[in-house]
C-alpha cells in the first residue's frame, strides 16, 4: 500500500469513518480504486461517514467568510476547499487533501494548443474555450475581493486563478450533495469508487439526491505525507457502527449527540429527521477481487471527459449534436437567405423552439426529430409552405401543428399514429439527402485525419502515457462513428422507400 494510502487509512480513523474490512484501497499506474477482497452482496452496507467529516461550506473554517459573501454553492465550496488547502498541516482534511491530485486532467486545465490539437471537431472545441474564459470571470468576481478580507487575511498565493480553476475542476468531479443543510460537498472515500457506465456495483445514499465523482489520481510526492497521523477529530463523540465484518447487514444511521455545543445549532450535524452519518450500500453483487464501480450518470464521452477527464470505449450514451448553424449553411448552399429564414421561423412556430440551437444524433445514428421537421419544411414545396404557413399562425399544440403540417403532403396523409410512423414521414429523399450533406459538413470539422487515421492512432496509443490523447481520440472516434451511421440510417430510408414504392 503506498504512503498516501496508509495516511489517508489512519486519518480516516480518527474521523469515524467507518468502512468494511472486504474493501482494499488500491494505489496503481492508473490512479486510486477500489477492490472487493471477498464477495459482496447485495443490500451489504460498507462504509459509514459522518457528514462532519465531509469538507462542505459548512464544516470548513472559512464558513463565516463564504457565507457572508453569498458565493454560489459550487463557487463557495472551491472556496472552502481553497482555503483548507491553504492550511497545510493545519488542516482537519489534511489526511484526506494529501490523497487528492493537484488538479483533474479535465479538458478546462489543458493548454490552448492541446486544445487545438486534441479537440477540434469534437463537442467539446469551442465548449471548453468558453469555460476558460468563464472561469475566470468567475474568479475576478467571486474570489479576488474576498483575499483581503478579514479576520482570516489570506494569502494571495493560495487564491490565484491557477488554484481557483484546480479546485474547481476537483469539485466539478467529486462533490456530492449531501443534505439541505451541508449543500454539495467533498465526500472522503465515497469519491474513491471509480465510474463504469451502467454497471455500478455501490451506491451513495444521503437522504437526498445524489451524484457519483471520481477519477484517475496522479501520483503525489511521498515527502508530503510525513508527520501525518495526529489529525484532529471534526466529531469527537460522535457513535457510528464498525463495519468489521467480511459482510456486514445494512445498517441505518442514527442521529446522535454531535462534538459541538447543543446551542451551536449553525454547526448541527444534521437538520430535521437527516441522519448524521452517510452510507454506502452494495446495489450489485461483487465478485472476489473484482473492482467495485460507481456511476456518475448516464453520460456520453463528451460529457465524461468534460467533466471528469476521461471517456469510455462503445459508450452507448454518445451523441453528436448538429448545430443550427450548420443546417443554415447546407440551406444557403441551395436556397436564398430570404428562404431560409422563412422556413426557419415557420419551423420556430410549429415547434415551438425559440431557443434551440442545436439537434442530436444519437448512439445508432438517428436524428433528434425536431431536426426531421426542419429539413422536411426547407424541402416543402411554395405552394404547401404557403398552406403551411396560413394554417399555423402562431406557436401552439404540436400535435395539432404536426397534422397540419403532414396534411400538406400530396398523399394527403395526416399524422395521427405512432412517432415511426410520423418518421417514415419525414424522411422523404430530399430529407435524406439532407441529412447525408450534414453528416459530411459536420465531419470536416475534424480535419483531414480521416476516422481510419483516428482509429490507428488509437490504437497505437498508451491510455496511461498518452492520457489526453487517448481520451480525446475515443471521443472523436466515437462521435465519427455516430455519423457513419447516420449517413447509413439516411441512406437506408431512402432504399426502403423506393423498395415499398415498387412493390
Amino acid at each position: 500500500m503506498s504512503r498516501r494510502l496508509r495516511a489517508f487509512k489512519r486519518w480516516m480513523k480518527t474521523q469515524r469513518i467507518d468502512y468494511s474490512d472486504a474493501l482494499e484501497l488500491t494505489d496503481g499506474i492508473e490512479g486510486i480504486a477500489v477492490r472487493a477482497l471477498c464477495e459482496l452482496k447485495e443490500g451489504d452496507l460498507i462504509a459509514t461517514i459522518p457528514k462532519q467529516a465531509c469538507l462542505t461550506v459548512k464544516t470548513s473554517k472559512a464558513c463565516e467568510l463564504i457565507e457572508n459573501s453569498d458565493l454560489p454553492s459550487y463557487h463557495g465550496l472551491s472556496m472552502a476547499l481553497m482555503y483548507e488547502r491553504s492550511l497545510g498541516h493545519d488542516s482537519v482534511w489534511y489526511g484526506y487533501l494529501q490523497l487528492l491530485s493537484e488538479k483533474e486532467c479535465v479538458p478546462v486545465v489543458w493548454s490552448l494548443e492541446e486544445i487545438e490539437t486534441l479537440l477540434c471537431g469534437t463537442e467539446l472545441y469551442t465548449m471548453v474555450k468558453d469555460d476558460k474564459m468563464i472561469l475566470y470571470e468567475d474568479w475576478k468576481e467571486c474570489i479576488v475581493p474576498l483575499i483581503d478580507s478579514e479576520p482570516l487575511k489570506l494569502n494571495p498565493n493560495d487564491f490565484g486563478f491557477e488554484q481557483y480553476v484546480a479546485a474547481k475542476t476537483l469539485v466539478a468531479s467529486r462533490a456530492f450533495q449531501i443534505d439541505e443543510y451541508h449543500g454539495c460537498g467533498m465526500v472522503p472515500l465515497a469519491d474513491l469508487f471509480n465510474h463504469k457506465t451502467a454497471a455500478e456495483n455501490v451506491h451513495f445514499t444521503s437522504g437526498s439526491s445524489d451524484s457519483g465523482s471520481d477519477n484517475d489520481k496522479d501520483d503525489v510526492n511521498e515527502d508530503e505525507y510525513e508527520n501525518i497521523g495526529d489529525d484532529k477529530p471534526l466529531n469527537e463523540g460522535l457513535s457510528t457502527s464498525h463495519l468489521n465484518s467480511k459482510k456486514s447487514t445494512h445498517l441505518t444511521a442514527t442521529p446522535g449527540k454531535n462534538s459541538f455545543d447543543d446551542d451551536d445549532k449553525e454547526f448541527s450535524l444534521y437538520s430535521g429527521d437527516d441522519p448524521p452519518a452517510l452510507e454506502l450500500i452494495i446495489v450489485k453483487d461483487v465478485k472476489a477481487g473484482a473492482e467495485v464501480f460507481n456511476t456518475y450518470g448516464s453520460l456520453g464521452n463528451s460529457a465524461l471527459l468534460h467533466r471528469y477527464g476521461f471517456t469510455e470505449p462503445d459508450n452507448p450514451f454518445d451523441v453528436v449534436n448538429i448545430d443550427l448553424d450548420l443546417v443554415i449553411q447546407w440551406s444557403s448552399s441551395s436556397f436564398s437567405g430570404r428562404y431560409t429564414r422563412a422556413r426557419l421561423s415557420l419551423w420556430r412556430r410549429l415547434c415551438d423552439t425559440q431557443n434551440s440551437e442545436y439537434f442530436e444524433i444519437s448512439s445508432d445514428g438517428k436524428p433528434q426529430l425536431g431536426l426531421l421537421i426542419l429539413l422536411y419544411i426547407f424541402s416543402l414545396p411554395d405552394e404547401a409552405y404557403q398552406k403551411l404557413s396560413c394554417k399555423i399562425f402562431s406557436v401552439g399544440d404540436f400535435d395539432k401543428n404536426l397534422s397540419i403540417l403532414f396534411s400538406t403532403e400530396s398523399t394527403k396523409e395526416i399524422f395521427s399514429e405512432t412517432q415511426e410512423k410520423m418518421v417514415d414521414l419525414l424522411l422523404t429523399k430530399s430529407v435524406c439527402a439532407a441529412l447525408i450533406y450534414l453528416a459530411d459538413i459536420r465531419e470536416s470539422l475534424y480535419g483531414m485525419n480521416s476516422m481510419n487515421d483516428d482509429i490507428k492512432a488509437l490504437r497505437n496509443c498508451s491510455c496511461v502515457q498518452e492520457r489526453k490523447l487517448y481520451y480525446s481520440l475515443v471521443l472523436r472516434v466515437s462521435e465519427r462513428r455516430i455519423l457513419k451511421k447516420l449517413r447509413i440510417y439516411a441512406t437506408g430510408s431512402c432504399s426502403n422507400k423506393r423498395k415499398r414504392r415498387r412493390n
